[in-house]
Parts: C-alpha cells; sequence; structure tokens
C-alpha cells in the first residue's frame, strides 16, 4: 500500500505532466461575452485574412513593461469597416492608424474594434499598425499560468520569458487572437538591455545596437499560430549543429544560460535523437526554413514553433520522475522529447478551435512512447503508455466547448495517447499506421484543422469507420468494459459503458492462445473444446472489463 506522502507526491506528478497545456487548470462551464469575443470567429475577424506580421517592441525588464506596435497586414475578404484587435488588460491598445491616419477605438474588454476610414475592396492587401503599452500579466505559475515571466538567474541577471497557451497571446502582444487563422509569415524585433539577449522564433537576421540596448530581429517564414510566437531574454550563450535530415541540412541551434553551457552540451543530445525518431514516424521536420531552436527558459517549457523553450534543469524523465512508473520515462528528457512532439502536431498540423486542443496533446503524447520504440523496443513503448494509465481520471469528456476558448479535459493528454495506441492495435499493420501519421501531416500541412476532419482522414485511411470509437473515447468519460461470465468451456461476453454503435473488437488470451473477440452491445457466446482456465485481455487496449 502506498505511503500518503507519496501518493500526494504522484498525485502533483499527475496533475503537472496532465495539465501541460496553458489553461487546463482552469475548470469553467458559465461563459460570458468575452469568453465569446475570444474564443469565436466574430464578424469583426471573419472578413480578413492574416498575411504576415511585424511585431516591433521594447522590453524593460527592471520596470516590467513593454511597448510597442504590431503591423498588422491582412486580405480583404469581404468590405466591411470593422476590425478586432486582441488585447489583454493591463495592456493598453493606445493607437491605430493606416494610412497615416488615426482610427477610432472601442474597446471591449479584451477585445478592440477599429473603425476603418478607407473602403476595403476585395483581395487587396491593407496594412494597420496597432500600438500598445503597459504593465502585461505576471505569469503566477508558468506555463499553466501563463504571462510573462520576470525572473532572475544565478548571477543576478534578467531571465525573462513569454508563455500564454490558452489564456492567449494577446496577453503580452495585441494580435488577432483566434487558432483558426494563422499569419503566414512574420518579423519580431525585439530591442532588450544591451549585456542580454533574445531568442524568438524563425531565423535571427540581424542585431541592431542603438545606445545602451540592441534589438534583435528574427524572421519566420512559415505559417505560426499565436501562442506559438515568443519572447526569450537572458544572459544566454548559443552553440549548434548540423542535422542531415530528410529536407537536407537542419540548423539545430541551442540558447542557453553561460553557465549551463557544459550540462546542455551534453544533455542536449536527446535533441538531435528526437529528430531522427520523429522523422521516422511523422515525416519531416516541418520548419526547415525557419531551423530548429532550444531555448533556456525560466519555467518548465512550451512548444513555441521553432523555439521550444526548456526549463526541465537538465533532468531525465519529468523533472527527474518518471510518469508512467515503469523505469522507460527516465530514457529520456520529457521536455525536449515531448515539446518538439508539438512542431509536428500543434505547430504544423494546428486546431482551429481551443475545444480540440486533444489533437495536439494526445498525438504529442503518443509520441512520447514512439520515441521509445524508436531507439528501445515496441514492448518498451507498450509499457510506457499503459503506464501512464494511472493519470487518467475521466473527469470531463476530452473535447472542450466550441466558440468560448475552452480546451477539455487534461485527460487530452494520456488518455489520447492510450485511445491512439488502442487504434494502432486495430489495424494489425505497423507499417500502415505509421503511413496514416506521416499522412496527417502531409495532408494537413501548416494548417489548422477541426477534430472532424481528423476523424474523417483515419477513417478514411484506416479503412475502419472509426466514428463510434472517436464518439466513445473524445466525447463521453466513460470507458468501454468488456462484461464477461465464464461457464466451463464456454464464455458470454459483451460491451457495456459505451456509446451507440460501439462495436471495437479485442483481443484476449485463452489458455494461452490469442485471438480476437467481436463484442457488441449484446451478448455472445465462445464455446471452447476444453475448459477455460485462463482468461485475459489485450493489455495494450485501453479498455476495463467487469466478470459477472
Amino acid at each position: 500500500m502506498k505511503s500518503f506522502k507519496r501518493f500526494l507526491f504522484f498525485t502533483f506528478l499527475t496533475i503537472s505532466a496532465a495539465s501541460f497545456s496553458q489553461g487546463l487548470l482552469q475548470d469553467k462551464s458559465n461563459f460570458t461575452r468575452q469568453d465569446t469575443l475570444r474564443g469565436s470567429i466574430t464578424p469583426e475577424r471573419a472578413w480578413w485574412d492574416l498575411t504576415y506580421y511585424h511585431l516591433d517592441i521594447k522590453v524593460d525588464p527592471d520596470n516590467k513593461f513593454i511597448s510597442g506596435k504590431n503591423t498588422v497586414q491582412y486580405k480583404v475578404l469581404k468590405q466591411d469597416s470593422i476590425l478586432q484587435i486582441d488585447l489583454q488588460a493591463p495592456l493598453k491598445l493606445t493607437k491605430a492608424v493606416q494610412n497615416g491616419k488615426a482610427l477610432n477605438i472601442k474597446h471591449d474588454g479584451n477585445a478592440h474594434f477599429i473603425y476603418l476610414n478607407d473602403i476595403q475592396n476585395v483581395n487587396t492587401i491593407e496594412t494597420i499598425d496597432v500600438y500598445y503599452e503597459g504593465h502585461p500579466r505576471e505569469a503566477v505559475n508558468a506555463p499553466w499560468d501563463g504571462g510573462i515571466s520576470w525572473k532572475k538567474d544565478n548571477n543576478g541577471n534578467h531571465f525573462v520569458a513569454s508563455s500564454c497557451q490558452g489564456l492567449g497571446a494577446s496577453v503580452w502582444w495585441p494580435c488577432k487572437d483566434h487558432m483558426y487563422d494563422e499569419v503566414d509569415s512574420m518579423q519580431i524585433s525585439v530591442n532588450v538591455p544591451a549585456k542580454l539577449m533574445n531568442v524568438s522564433n524563425g531565423r535571427l537576421r540581424s542585431i541592431e545596437r542603438i545606445e545602451d540596448t540592441k534589438t534583435y530581429n528574427w524572421i519566420v517564414k512559415s505559417p505560426i499560430n499565436n501562442y506559438g510566437v515568443n519572447i526569450n531574454i537572458g544572459d544566454y550563450v548559443h552553440f549548434s549543429e548540423d542535422y542531415d535530415g530528410m529536407a537536407g541540412n537542419l540548423d539545430m541551434e541551442y540558447y542557453v544560460l553561460s553557465y549551463n553551457l557544459d550540462k546542455a552540451k551534453e544533455h542536449f543530445k536527446d535533441a538531435p535523437k528526437m529528430m531522427k525518431a520523429f522523422e521516422h514516424w511523422f515525416g519531416q521536420y516541418p520548419f526547415y526554413v525557419d531551423s530548429f531552436k532550444l531555448v533556456e527558459v525560466p519555467y518548465l517549457g512550451m512548444e513555441h514553433q521553432s523555439s521550444v523553450t526548456y526549463g526541465n534543469q537538465y533532468k531525465k524523465g519529468y523533472l527527474g520522475n518518471d510518469l508512467s512508473g515503469t523505469g522507460w520515462g527516465l530514457k529520456f528528457d520529457f521536455i525536449i522529447i515531448h515539446e518538439s512532439g508539438h512542431e509536428w502536431f500543434a505547430n504544423n498540423i494546428t486546431y482551429k478551435d481551443a475545444a480540440d486542443m486533444w489533437i495536439h496533446e494526445s498525438f504529442t503524447a503518443y509520441s512520447e512512447s514512439l520515441f521509445l520504440e524508436y531507439y528501445y523496443s515496441k514492448q518498451a513503448a507498450s509499457e510506457y503508455v499503459i503506464g501512464t494509465r494511472k493519470t487518467i481520471v475521466n473527469d470531463k469528456p476530452i473535447i472542450g466547448h466550441y466558440n468560448v476558448n475552452k480546451e477539455g479535459s487534461a485527460d487530452m493528454y494520456y488518455k489520447g495517447a492510450n485511445m491512439l495506441h488502442t487504434l494502432r492495435q486495430l489495424l494489425e499493420d505497423d507499417e500502415k499506421w505509421r503511413q496514416i501519421l506521416r499522412g496527417l501531416n502531409r495532408v494537413f500541412y501548416h494548417q489548422t484543422v477541426t477534430t472532424q476532419e481528423i476523424e474523417n482522414y483515419m477513417s478514411e485511411q484506416s479503412g475502419i469507420d472509426l466514428t463510434a470509437f472517436f464518439n466513445q473515447y473524445l466525447r463521453t468519460t466513460k470507458t468501454p468494459t468488456l462484461s464477461y461470465s465464464i461457464d466451463n468451456n464456454t464464455l458470454k461476453y459483451k460491451w457495456t459503458n459505451i456509446v451507440e454503435d460501439f462495436d471495437m473488437p479485442i483481443q484476449i488470451n485463452i489458455n494461452g492462445n490469442t485471438q480476437w473477440l467481436f463484442p457488441k452491445a449484446d451478448w455472445n457466446t465462445l464455446n471452447l473444446d476444453s475448459k477455460i482456465n485462463t482468461f485475459e485481455i489485450d493489455p495494450d487496449f485501453y479498455v476495463d472489463s467487469k466478470q459477472l
């Protein structure tokens, strides 16, 4: 029996790991107008399509202050005259300018409606500059309760970073803060004190010295979601390596605090190992044009596109602990593997609505076991993902509420991973499974998607109607239960605790022999030639059982 102290420790780890994305600790069922303005494609968003951002800001760590502007370039889809920009208090949107003219702004909480003077002709490319300043929300417990982390390193230097998934990028910069519309490319210009460095997404184009400050200009050439944009400011040193990948040479860049350089050079060997494994499973890394970076930060880490942040204290596992309880979780650095896995599932394939966050987290949690399979064995991978089931609580469905920026249960991590592991068993073809994972990243390359699109693709490619399967695991808290009875040489069995039309086949072992059962909601009978002495369900299937 576990001691109470150990139980509390494990519960803490479960909550921490299973609540990785920003906002997952928030339980909300009553939604407001602000939730709708944030989470829906409002009329003031729908008529224009993002093409380019230039975020040009000054960060003053001494005063925890940000000021600057965002140049927003967009294509007009239909004529309109009101444009929504999002910026969260206590930051203030101070001015909006188009074609040299200051514009009227109506402020409605965190949504700001800009009234345009000039006619917006369909198919034209227009630009608006939005200016802002203030003390952004300070992260309380990044990345779960995010914002800006204003910290100091061991030498007393400022150590600053952003984290905002779920909470929204508008917590620190003005933007069109909805996931459905990714900007095609952007420039990020960040002015910081001269003795510090800013690391953001993409590639460093130039550094400008301005008196006692420096401006770092980063260029992102790939589409990028808002929460994937980041700033990381510190006393960084840099090292790099070239990786010979599927699309040729890939720059793998590392930015760490100066006194951690030697540790990082040894510990970050997991990064090229990750790249090799995930290009095998998911296809080529999606952002060769923008490079790959690991950047040390003062919090645990996040999946910022081409600028993955790292704060796992140079330990294997999750802060030195194995979330699966099998030992396999200590074979890799959890943050390097998990957050980098998001480059495929989150940054390449991105959900349109936060309710579908499982698309990011289920596949990426599952990627941890695929990393183990690539380097160790299929059995290691299986033991790991099965071990993570102890974190599943089935408190609410994995899919959340639509149009109000509300994700579902934190079970999207390891219940989602076990759902995918179960689905793999139904195919009985590991190469076909790998091609489905690679196909997802090819077909939905640099796109925003819905759950239905992912479900349809996987049904088509597997040749199995997965409607009821996904309804069961994504839309309910019910774990399918194989109810059965054994009488001498007769096995009676059926599914209980299931949705309509759920009829998933399952592998069992009877008297040492493995075979498939095809349960439905009604009783079925299997008669053997001899007495049933042993009966076992294949543990690779995430189900419950009940002997009657």
